[in-house]
């Protein structure tokens, strides 16, 4: 299993559509037995957080988030843990909105010091 998420500071390695989070939104997790949260901010977002629960190596959470417009949305996320060959972990995420149309997948990985 890849280490643990709590205290990690993560980001997308490449921008989704606008709106949405990109390169310059930073997820900070916090893991505790199991379960998963986060805070996030930053580019088309000003306030998201994410809640769910880790089994193994897979992440199940909901996400809502306030963007710059002042639209809120929100959907849920299935997410991959792995760990990279320098250490960081990388999270490869499948994601669908459930307040508006859309689906996707994105890639976020730990910020390296």
């Amino acid at each position: 299993m890849a280490r643990s998420l709590d205290g990690l500071v993560l980001a997308p390695v490449a921008d989704q559509a606008p709106g949405q989070v990109g390169t310059r939104t930073r997820f900070t997790y916090h893991e505790e037995e199991g379960r998963i949260w986060a805070e996030y901010a930053g580019g088309d977002v000003v306030r998201g957080h994410l809640v769910g629960t880790r089994e193994a190596d897979r992440l199940d959470f909901r996400y809502v988030q306030l963007k710059r417009d002042g639209t809120t949305s929100g959907g849920h996320c299935v997410s991959a843990v792995t760990d990279l060959p320098d250490g960081r972990v990388r999270l490869d995420e499948t994601w669908e909105w459930e307040s508006q149309a859309g689906s996707g997948t994105s890639v976020v990985e730990e910020l390296a010091d």
